[in-house]
């Protein structure tokens, strides 16, 4: 049995089959239970209506015995020695013994039914389980009931026939309603799994992206919701593979070009041997080292082996560094670079060296989006129990669609802006160095020509 359909749908039959019939049996049970209590309740207040009459006629029990005798089937006398018990002369009625005796008021069956013979003597204690007759304020007997119900007559017999076909016709259609409710059910549930099933197929062929309609808000509609994220993402992160391995062929192949250009043109002949020349090749073999350790260092990230050398050190000082070491880059530009940091701040336990790479890294792109005569400012701070490293400048600033993209790898805000030692992952080195410490980084734009501000949270 491999369907899900089939197992679901019989599975609710067995717990509905099982409950119906349950439900039938104990209905039947207790419509028996009380109606047998109901005739037998009857058969009491019948009787009780019957041996008050009596004793108000008479004015004792005397023939009280012959008098029921009459009127039902009594167990007939052991027949005397030398008597033929065929000649005993037949019952005048034969209606079913009611299982009820009389009592006097001293104790004695003076009607008696089996177990009970007649002049048996009851003591206190079980004439407390039966029901008392008064007439004119004196307790002249009692009555106890020495069974159940007695036999039912036909149309008591009958009425409770009905009754039981009723219930047994209400559990068939309880039956069958649920086996129309078991199979709705059942492909109800299941339809989103199948749904999920073909779009994990068309996945398994290349078409990343398939989304499943969400149907529900429980653990299934979750699933699909989980389903259609890890689409999102896989077919987001496809495209981000292709895109980083266009990027990365397109910054190999610049510098390369040119190197491959004046190594030819010096072996044809063309141009001479120069120490400008030379500079300029080096600079492009410096550019390709510098994309490949950059590349490397996201590999080792991306891996969990990046390994940090952990010393505490105090956040201003981490600032003080970054701002020297951009200091004679910024006063080329006539940028105004400072530092602010709160008083009394704590260490804290980083890799000085990689944490210099972020701040540089953001520096360097703050100093590539701010304009002669701008400004930029390294702060530290103090939020709940992290210290926030913050680069700003009043630079371009970021587009509110761009701001959710600038951590990807070689994502440009601006592409025609790019310098030559620009590789586009400065950022996202940033990201991946701040996530490896433990802390995160975000960017919040000011507005268009006002401005961005980067923020590392790391912990105390």
């Amino acid at each position: 049995m491999r369907s899900l359909s089939l197992k679901l749908m019989l599975a609710f039959l067995a717990v509905s089959l099982i409950g119906a019939v349950m439900a039938s049996l104990f209905a039947r049970w207790i419509t028996v239970q009380e109606f047998e209590r109901l005739v037998l309740e009857q058969s009491k207040n019948n009787f009780m209506s019957e041996v008050t009459t009596y004793y108000q006629i008479h004015g004792s029990w005397v023939g009280v015995t012959d008098y029921f005798r009459q009127k039902i089937q009594l167990p007939q006398p052991p027949p005397k020695p030398g008597n033929n018990p065929n000649l005993q002369p037949p019952p005048q009625n034969q209606l079913p013994p009611v299982p009820i005796i009389l009592i006097d008021q001293t104790g004695y069956v003076v009607h008696p039914v089996p177990p009970y013979r007649l002049g048996d003597y009851l003591s206190p204690a079980q004439l407390a389980q039966g029901t008392t007759i008064t007439i004119d304020g004196k307790m002249v007997g009692t009555i106890l009931a020495t069974g159940g119900a007695p036999p039912l007559d036909a149309r008591e017999q009958e009425y409770l026939d009905r009754t039981n076909q009723a219930i047994g016709v209400s559990a068939l259609g309880a039956m069958a309603l649920a086996l129309g409710l078991s199979f709705v059910l059942a492909r109800t549930l299941t339809q989103p799994l199948r749904e999920l099933t073909r779009a994990i197929r068309a996945m398994a062929k290349g078409r990343l992206g398939v989304a499943v309609p969400v149907r529900s808000r429980d653990e299934i509609g979750e699933l699909t919701a989980a389903f259609n994220l890890m689409s999102a993402d896989l077919a987001r992160s496809n495209q981000l593979r292709k895109q980083m391995t266009a990027d990365i062929a397109h910054d190999l192949r610049t510098p390369l070009t040119v190197i491959g250009g004046y190594i030819e043109s010096l072996r044809d002949g063309v141009l001479q041997p120069s120490p400008e020349r030379f500079d300029v090749m080096h600079q492009e073999v410096q550019l390709l080292q510098h994309l490949v350790e950059d590349l490397r260092t996201l590999s080792l990230a991306d891996a969990g082996e990046l390994k940090l050398n952990r010393q505490r050190i105090s956040p201003q000082t981490l600032l003080e560094q970054a701002a020297s070491a951009f200091k004679h880059q910024a006063e080329q530009k006539n940028i105004a670079l400072s530092v602010e940091a709160e008083p009394g701040l704590p260490e804290i336990a980083v890799d000085e060296i990689r944490i210099a790479q972020v701040l540089g890294n953001l520096v360097s792109n703050a100093l590539r989006y701010t304009s002669e005569g701008g400004q930029i400012v390294l702060a530290a701070r103090r939020e709940s129990q992290q210290i926030v490293l913050s680069v700003q400048d009043n630079g371009a600033g970021i587009a509110p669609d761009a701001l959710s993209h600038i951590f990807e790898r070689f994502y440009r805000v601006d592409p025609s802006r790019q310098s030559e030692s620009a590789s586009g992952l400065g950022l996202a080195i940033a990201k991946s160095l701040a996530q490896a410490h433990g802390g995160t980084i975000t960017a919040h734009s000011v507005g268009l020509g006002k401005g961005t501000r980067f923020s590392v949270y790391l912990s105390e």
